[in-house]
């Protein structure tokens, strides 16, 4: 892949970036290409565009918040009561926890100036009957990306509040109605993402999309750029269910390994997003059977880059030691920013409880369709 070199600060990028992820500098290219986000491995002043737009008071959780430091309430003066401490806004972290089984923690992270990193959840209270997980990552260096992100994740989530349709009764058509509906929730949030950018706007806002809908034994996932969904099965291999759009990917394509493609200098620069000039809206899309008890886990790159393995990500979810979502999604948080929490971080997970006599199977997930 033949590449270009920032005229700013003399970082490598892929041909055609739009920006140098390295400090942000506006790069020459003849065709629309991806939109760069900053580099979590080596990226110490991130350069964020501006935010234009303010995020509404109901844009965010309301109420009470526990103090990061101490777990004691914070006030509305912003600190914490029992601690003093001084408390981030809650859109710089903020948790949702819809049902007892479905959590998500999105986080600033230690080195952005601001979260552009959004989620936006909704589970049943009946474990396991249905919930929707949705992450969109922010383009740093487009201008209101942290409101146009929030915006997404909860337009996506609106499309999705009503179960599956059933199609014409047939396992194929079913798959292909859920992958309409999935490609509906994308083209949800990216009118909710374009909405949000000034129309004169030369650095219009974008975002990565992720999507995971449990319903009963049914995983279906969606994604748009290099946000991913992980299933996560007890006792069994992990499995990484989204495809990134990146150069990374491509790198992989190519045949570089893993770990030297998700470390080059254009790592990070994505093939496909949601915004004004997106070049492509349909999400890939993939259905899978679960047969047995697991964790499900949509995230950011925020928290992959630390662990994108899925056999990583397990091992994290193992140290954690605990079965609450909560919990879970907080001690992933905390683990990305000890490795520098140099991206915002956001963690959203499901826990399955599938009973069957053995759970050998519970790793290998049926494809049910896909595009």
């Amino acid at each position: 892949m033949s590449e270009t070199t920032c005229p700013s600060c003399g970082a490598t990028a892929a041909a055609g970036a739009k920006f140098c992820e390295s400090c942000g500098t506006p790069l020459g290219g003849d065709a629309p290409t991806a939109p760069v986000v900053p580099a979590a491995v080596d990226d110490l002043s991130p350069i964020s565009a501006p935010t234009r737009r303010k995020v509404s008071d109901t844009d965010t959780p309301s109420g009470p918040r526990p103090c990061l430091s101490c777990q004691g309430v914070v006030g509305p003066d912003g600190y914490c009561e029992t601690c003093g401490a001084k408390a981030p806004t809650e859109r710089d972290h903020f948790r949702e926890t819809p049902a007892a089984w479905v959590a998500g923690v999105c986080d600033r992270g230690l080195v952005h100036r601001r979260n552009e990193d959004a989620m936006a959840l909704l589970a049943s209270e009946t474990p396991g009957e249905r919930a929707v997980l949705v992450v969109l990552d922010g383009v740093s260096n487009s201008i209101d990306s942290d409101v146009a992100s929030l915006a997404g994740a909860k337009a996506a989530r609106e499309a999705l509040r009503t179960p599956f349709p059933h199609g014409m009764g047939t396992a194929g058509s079913r798959a292909g109605a859920i992958a309409k509906v999935l490609g509906d929730a994308a083209a949800a949030a990216n009118d909710a993402v374009v909405a949000t950018t000034d129309p004169a706007s030369t650095n219009p806002a974008s975002a990565t999309f992720a999507v995971a809908v449990l319903e009963g034994t049914l995983l279906a996932h969606a994604n748009v750029g290099d946000s991913r969904v992980y299933w996560l099965p007890d006792g069994g291999p992990a499995v990484q269910l989204t495809v990134d759009d990146s150069a990374a990917q491509l790198h992989i394509e190519d045949g570089v390994p893993r770990a030297v493609a998700e470390t080059a200098p254009d790592a990070h620069a994505i093939t496909r997003w949601l915004g004004r000039d997106a070049p492509a809206l349909a999400p890939r899309t993939g259905q899978v059977e679960l047969t047995g008890p697991g964790w499900v886990v949509a995230c950011s790159d925020g928290l992959w880059n630390y662990a994108s393995e899925p056999e990583a990500l397990a091992a994290q979810v193992a140290a954690a030691g605990t079965a609450e979502p909560l919990e879970l999604a907080l001690a992933l948080t905390a683990f990305a920013n000890a490795q520098g929490g140099r991206d915002n971080i956001t963690a959203a997970v499901a826990r399955v409880q599938i009973d069957t006599p053995t759970q050998q199977n519970a790793s290998e997930p049926t494809t049910a369709g896909g595009a």
